[in-house]
């Protein structure tokens, strides 16, 4: 669930908005103007959010090279090997 408020209002809510946003995991967009503009997420639910983008775009990254790799007929270099190579072993 989430709620929508003009940022002076707000303004003069923000002590109850930020325990709504923590203990009842409401998303809380502000307008500026009638736009969205910015919004009061929960910490962990954020932190949450950024950890399954990273993870996302890691997987992304992994399937361009993998597809990079097919294009292009290179072989893997061997776990072991790159280890070696930066001094990990």
């Amino acid at each position: 669930m989430s709620v929508t408020l003009p940022i002076s209002v707000a303004k003069q809510q923000l002590g109850s908005l930020v325990d709504r946003v923590h203990l009842a995991r409401e998303n809380v967009y502000l307008t500026k103007h009638g736009r969205k503009y910015a919004v009061l997420v929960d910490a962990e639910a954020f932190q949450q959010l950024l950890d399954e983008l990273q993870d996302f775009q890691d997987a992304e990254a992994a399937r361009q090279a993998r597809q990079e790799m097919e294009d292009t007929g290179a072989t893997p270099i061997p776990w072991e090997e790159v280890k070696a190579d930066l001094g990990l072993v």
